[in-house]
C-alpha cells in the first residue's frame, strides 16, 4: 500500500546551508497493516507524513501509494490521489470555520468519490457528535473539533490513513474511543494505518510500533 525509498527533505538554515529534516532510505506499509511510529516534537515525523500525503514536495526520493508514485505527479494529480486514497487526521484539525460539523465532513467527501450525507452522519454519530451536526467549529470544544477531524479523515473510505497525534487534544476517555474508532474503521475498509505519536498510552495499543529515529537518518532531526 505504501512504499517509500530514498526520501529526502531539507530546509535552508540561517547560516546559508541546508538542514535535513527527513532522510528515509526505505519504508513500507502493507494493505491493512496498522503501525505506530514513536517520535518526539521536532523529530520530523509530521514532515514525513506530509511528504507521504503529497502536501510537501520532497527534495528527492519516491513515495508510492497503492502502486501510484505520488512524487512523480503534478500538484493537481497529487491532490486527486490524496482525496481518493488517503485520509489524514491533522494535529491542528484544519476544519473550515465557516461550515457546520456535517458540512466539514461532506465537503471533504466531495473531493473523492462523492458526498454521502448518510455516511457522514453515521461517522459523526460514532464519534459522539450526532447531536452537533449543525454546530460550527468555534462552538465546539477542542476535543470535539478533533473528533470532527477524525470523522472527516475516515469519510472517503481511504486505503491509507495518516494520523498525526490524533488523540493529543482529547481527554483519556475520548482518546481511547477515538483511537478505537480509527482502528475499527480502518479494519472495516481494509485500510492501512500509519499513526505518529509521543504518547506511550497510545503507542502501547499497537502490536506493531517503531521509533521514527530508527528509519529517519536526517542529520538535523
Amino acid at each position: 500500500m505504501l512504499a517509500v525509498s530514498d526520501l529526502l527533505k531539507s530546509y535552508p538554515s540561517p547560516e546559508g546551508g541546508r538542514v535535513e529534516i527527513v532522510r528515509v532510505s526505505a519504508f513500507g506499509l502493507a494493505a491493512g497493516a496498522q503501525l505506530a511510529l514513536r517520535g518526539e516534537s521536532g523529530s520530523g515525523k509530521t514532515t514525513f507524513l506530509n511528504l507521504i500525503a503529497g502536501i510537501l514536495a520532497a527534495d528527492s526520493g519516491r513515495v508510492a501509494i497503492d502502486g501510484t508514485e505520488m512524487t512523480a505527479l503534478g500538484e493537481p494529480r497529487r491532490d486527486r490521489l490524496r482525496a481518493e486514497k488517503i485520509g489524514y487526521i491533522f494535529q491542528t484539525f484544519n476544519l473550515l470555520q465557516g461550515y457546520t460539523v456535517l458540512e466539514n465532513v461532506v465537503l471533504g467527501m466531495s473531493f473523492g468519490p462523492g458526498a454521502d450525507r448518510a455516511h457522514a452522519r453515521d461517522l459523526l454519530g460514532r464519534v459522539g457528535l450526532g447531536h452537533r451536526l449543525d454546530h460550527f467549529p468555534r462552538q465546539l470544544s477542542t476535543g470535539q473539533q478533533q473528533r470532527v477531524a477524525v470523522a472527516r479523515a475516515l469519510a472517503n473510505r481511504p486505503k491509507l490513513v495518516l494520523a498525526d497525534e490524533p488523540t493529543g487534544n482529547l481527554d483519556h476517555k475520548h482518546a481511547g474511543e477515538s483511537l478505537a474508532l480509527i482502528r475499527e474503521v480502518c479494519r472495516e475498509n481494509g485500510a492501512a494505518l500509519l499513526l505518529v505519536s509521543h504518547d506511550e498510552g497510545v503507542l502501547s495499543q499497537f502490536e506493531q510500533r517503531r521509533d521514527f529515529a530508527e528509519i529517519n537518518a536526517a542529520k538535523g532531526a
